[in-house]
């Protein structure tokens, strides 16, 4: 029976032309090899499974062989193509970093570099794994790497690009190599059963080349593993069934559900998904990837990132018609935010249950409005919610009443009845009252209802009762007060009080900054409180709205502020405490202790400094 060969290395490309998905580079290499342009020192970096090897063994050939094409191919039938694909060759040496990561390694090939070439014209030290090698080792490349040999071309691959010393990278020439595209991987594997008259459907390719993530060794691997396991006969279902993944039907249902409102039916079917043997975080995972897919057909302008299995286009765009955006996308973040917390999980089912249950009511929970064009996103309540804000004096109608029943300069006030809104206080607006102008004199007028400045006004107290028996079934009429001028003697009373009332609050920080502030007036609406510390403002601070609406309720004056002053402190004397050493420590155990000292005498031993 013939030795099997996995198909990643049955199948590994020979020249530039079969390498798949690298056209950049392959086309660059080329022109290089045919205009003679050639480095002496390449890097080629990126992902795992891309090429980055097998280019580099392609170059190795293609620069030695006898009789290149035009294109600047190798002719595959020279002695020296021949003896590369034998392995045989002794212009090519490989070199795996990862495991000979050493100075002496480095050395060694060193050493090498400098003997010519037996046959061909080139000798190629290829370096797989580059960034494994040790800084020693880097630095002890670095001169043959930047002045090597006329003969010799080095070739460094690796994944991790961002790991080799900026100075190795400034003496290569640097080739980024890409992940393969999902049609790019599912034309090759189409390729490769045609050739081994493996039956297969395009949809299970696709699904394939989707799980390989863009690595076309894991792709080749995969392929390898499925039809042994078919037999020969890969297709959709019996790929799912190996590669672990969930159908894209039960993301479909399940959003069905989701939408309806189904709770019930959204968790048993995740229980029949789990008893398939599918971890939760999977399912997560997927789902995500489901929305993300169907946010994507939301516009046709992104189509063409849709990465799904062929005929499933037209599927996924109908969802998303009757699907709004903001439920998708509030839906991938809580989908995201659970794949994050689901490690941390003790129940996992339970976690992976709580974010359906949360799917299923965001429906409820948000609503999308458009405002200046921008879509909003906003959270529904069932009734109004009071905000809290400190309560805003409110402007208050001032009613004048007749000449006759005002004096010259009083002060009234009439106030709308009505029912103040929510946690907001009914507040006092005063206003100057003048005296209106005596009327003109008409001849149709009588003399007895001429009202002149100089008639005798009321007292305040008929001007109270006027205004209510003509406005009190609408308002409510009292007196402004004048405001109260502060004083230290007036104001401290008030001051402790509150600390008071504070304390009784179990607020003793807040109080006792409070109790032990000191109080300076500046004017008649102004004064300053003295504090020791900032942290005693920040006491102040916290309380500062409800004292000063205490205060401006007792002094009538809704002007009343007060601002801050820190009183400087005095600078600490006390001496800085030095931290003892071995020799202070010694010394004060030997006081207590004096044969210690006697016992370092008699051994010469010398007491460490630290």
């Amino acid at each position: 029976m013939d030795k099997f060969i996995v198909s990643a290395r049955k199948y590994r490309p020979q020249n530039f032309n079969t390498v798949v998905g690298q056209s950049h580079i392959t086309t660059t290499l080329k022109n290089a090899i045919k205009n003679n342009q050639l480095a002496h020192a390449f890097l080629f970096c990126g992902p795992r499974g891309v090429g980055k090897t097998t280019c580099a063994r392609i170059l190795a050939k293609t620069i030695n062989c006898l009789n290149q094409t035009p294109e600047g191919e190798a002719c595959n039938t020279c002695h020296s193509c021949v003896s590369f694909d034998a392995g045989a060759s002794m212009n090519i040496h490989e070199l795996d970093a990862a495991s000979n990561n050493s100075v002496d390694d480095i050395r060694s090939l060193v050493e090498q570099v400098r003997f010519a070439p037996q046959a061909g014209k080139y000798k190629v030290y290829i370096v797989d794994e580059v960034h494994m090698l040790s800084a020693s080792a880097f630095n002890a490349f670095l001169k043959t790497l930047e002045e090597p040999p006329a003969h010799a071309i080095f070739i460094l691959a690796t994944t991790e690009k961002h790991k080799i010393l900026p100075t190795i990278l400034s003496r290569c020439q640097i080739f980024d190599f890409k992940r393969i595209t999902t049609n790019d991987t599912v034309e090759h594997l189409q390729e490769i059963i045609d050739k081994e008259n493996i039956k297969a459907d395009k949809a299970s390719l696709q699904v394939i080349a989707q799980k390989s993530e863009g690595c076309m060794r894991d792709a080749l691997s995969i392929l390898d593993k499925i039809v042994s396991f078919t037999n020969g006969e890969v297709n959709y279902q019996n790929t799912l069934e190996h590669l672990n993944i969930l159908d894209h039907d039960y993301y479909f249902r399940l959003l069905d559900a989701l939408l309806a409102q189904d709770m019930a039916g959204a968790i048993l079917l995740y229980d029949e998904i789990n008893r398939k043997g599918f971890e939760g975080d999977m399912v997560l995972n997927g789902f995500a990837e489901f929305i993300r897919n169907i946010l994507v057909c939301k516009d046709a302008r992104a189509i063409a990132l849709l990465d799904v299995v062929e005929g499933m286009d037209e599927k996924y765009k109908s969802v998303a018609a009757s699907v709004s955006a903001g439920y998708l996308v509030s839906a991938l973040n809580i989908l995201n935010e659970a794949e994050i917390n689901f490690k941390m999980a003790r129940n996992k089912r339970l976690h992976v249950e709580l974010v359906i249950i949360k799917l299923n009511f965001l429906q409820q929970a948000i609503q999308l409005t458009s405002q200046d064009g921008n879509i909003v996103k906003k959270k529904r309540v069932d009734g109004p919610v009071a905000i809290n804000y400190k309560p805003v004096p409110s402007i208050q109608m001032i009613t004048m009443p007749t000449a006759a029943s005002v004096p010259t300069g009083g002060k009234l006030l009439v106030e709308e009845k009505k029912q103040p809104p929510v946690q907001q206080k009914a507040a006092v607006a005063t206003s100057n009252v003048q005296e209106p102008k005596p009327q003109a004199y008409t001849a149709t007028q009588p003399l007895a209802n001429i009202q002149t400045a100089t008639a005798t006004p009321p007292n305040k107290g008929n001007i109270l009762d006027a205004l209510r028996s003509k406005y009190g079934d609408k308002y409510t009429i009292q007196e402004v007060k004048d405001p109260i001028a502060i004083t230290l003697e007036a104001l401290q009373p008030h001051w402790n009080h509150f600390a008071s009332k504070l304390k009784e609050e179990n607020k003793i920080s807040q109080a006792n900054a409070f109790a032990t502030s000191t109080l300076e007036i500046v004017d008649d609406s102004t004064f300053v409180v003295k504090v020791d510390s900032t942290l005693q403002q920040k006491f102040i601070e916290q309380e500062k709205t409800i004292v000063l609406e205490y205060l401006q309720r007792h002094f009538y004056n809704n002007l009343l502020t007060f601002d801050f002053f820190i009183n400087e402190g005095e600078k600490d004397t006390a001496p800085a405490v030095r931290q003892m050493n071995s020799k202070d420590r010694f010394d004060r155990i030997a006081q207590n202790y004096p044969l210690l000292r006697t016992l370092k005498e008699n051994l010469k031993l010398e007491i460490d400094r630290f």
